[in-house]
């Protein structure tokens, strides 16, 4: 299970920078909206991820409220990504 998180908070973090370097070079303002909320999907897998990470693995009563922090923001932003990515994405389209 640790590799897994592992993988995870390695692969969103990769994800994150990918589309926040895509959102800066992107010159039309739609395209940019987009890239935001796929990377704000990637921090917010990324932070759950880690959330749970020090949840499973913890040491000390920190590591409980942080992981517990992290995890709420993480879903946090997972929800408005997800929200945010369907509303531009159909904009797209029209």
């Amino acid at each position: 299970m640790d590799k897994l998180l592992t993988i995870i908070i390695i692969i969103s973090a990769v994800f994150f920078l990918y589309n926040k370097i895509r959102m800066w070079r992107s010159s039309e303002s739609l395209l940019k909206r987009i890239y935001q909320t796929k990377s704000s999907l990637a921090l917010g897998f990324f932070l759950t991820a880690f959330g749970a990470n020090l949840l499973i693995f913890n040491r000390s009563m920190i590591d409980i409220v942080v992981g517990v922090l992290f995890a709420i923001l993480g879903v946090a932003n997972i929800i408005y990504g997800y929200r945010a990515s369907r509303h531009y994405v159909a904009q797209l389209g029209d």
